[in-house]
């Protein structure tokens, strides 16, 4: 892949519990390209927002990278001083946060949100910052943008905030956008609102994105490629196009086949499918395969031997249901 602007090789991230160290994000490699967006797909609490906040330096005093590495713009990224990290989160990276309300400083304007965000890696008078946040308004199509500078975030509505929270994201004009499940706490109309804005900002500024979300749908109408996590670890990683129809991990499918609105190919709605069990408690420690015992295809060493990891024309997937066909595919070709 050429002009890679983010990866992570092996990146590692645990958390404290009592004495110890909980490892909930296990070896996961990615890249962004420039101009891309990769999806990181996955149920609530299987590890994408915590890499997320991994790559922009804003994981919580209570967890830390315990191995592997993070880089931006082929210079190193995890393991900065902070006033360096400081200097490339809000400039050369920015993130976008779920849920607008509390993102936001309530005591703050919307004006002085943006001036803060501009003057922090800009050498230009308040002024001009000023101007600038009206056009940034303009450019996220706020109505009457000069007049939105003086309004406090509670005068505004959610998909409104939102459209802030980009501004101030794409205020410096970043390399890379992350945006973390950002359009979950508004209603459907507006969703497809913020969806838009941002593919536009992104085919006009070329930034590389990294989108966290669990809309497959949403994936496949946006994304380059995506990304499974389960459990903290990469279960799969193909073009998008591979949704529905491609995807060859047990729980890659499983997610298909649990969205809303399915259809059979006669066009009747199709009953939704849904897993057995539970996923582990995320950072408990396991042996083989974390999807094993919820697999309806596991194999007897899916729950003690680690998957091994098949690398497709496309990209890659961990399995070891996905290996023996693949031995078998081959045995018979041979």
């Amino acid at each position: 892949m050429t002009d890679v602007v983010l990866a992570a090789r092996d990146l590692r991230v645990a958390f404290r519990r009592g004495r110890d160290w909980a490892e909930v994000v296990r070896g996961i490699d990615l890249s962004v390209a420039a101009g891309e967006t990769l999806a990181i797909v996955g149920k609530s609490g299987c590890g994408k927002s915590v890499t997320a906040l991994s790559l922009v330096g804003l994981l919580p005093v209570t967890a830390r990278i315990v191995a592997g590495s993070t880089e931006l713009l082929g210079r190193p990224l995890s393991g900065l001083p902070e006033r360096e990290a400081r200097a490339l989160r809000g400039n050369r990276i920015s993130i976008i946060f779920q849920d607008p309300s509390s993102a936001l400083n309530p005591v703050l304007t919307i004006g002085e949100h943006l001036n803060d965000a501009i003057l922090a890696h800009r050498d230009i008078g308040r002024s001009a910052a000023r101007a600038e946040a009206s056009t940034l308004l303009a450019q996220v199509r706020l109505p009457a943008p000069a007049y939105m500078l003086d309004v406090y975030p509670h005068q505004l509505f959610g998909g409104m905030r939102q459209r802030v929270l980009i501004a101030m994201a794409i205020a410096n004009q970043p390399d890379v956008l992350i945006a973390d499940e950002p359009t979950t706490a508004l209603d459907a109309t507006v969703q497809h609102e913020i969806r838009l804005l941002l593919r536009d900002i992104q085919v006009r500024t070329g930034m590389a994105m990294l989108l966290i979300t669990h809309d497959l749908e949403l994936v496949a109408q946006w994304a380059d490629r995506v990304l499974v996590m389960y459990a903290g670890t990469r279960v799969e990683e193909r073009d998008a196009s591979s949704i529905p129809h491609s995807l060859l991990h047990p729980y890659s499918r499983a997610l298909v086949e649990s969205r809303p609105q399915r259809r059979s190919a006669n066009g009747h709605r199709q009953r939704l499918r849904e897993l057995a069990g539970a996923p582990p408690e995320l950072g408990a420690a396991h042996q083989g395969c974390a999807f094993a015992s919820r697999c309806s295809e596991v194999r007897a060493r899916c729950a003690d031997d680690s998957p091994p990891v098949i690398e497709l024309q496309d990209g890659a997937v961990a399995c070891h249901v996905v290996a023996e066909r693949r031995a078998e595919t081959d045995g018979r070709v041979s």
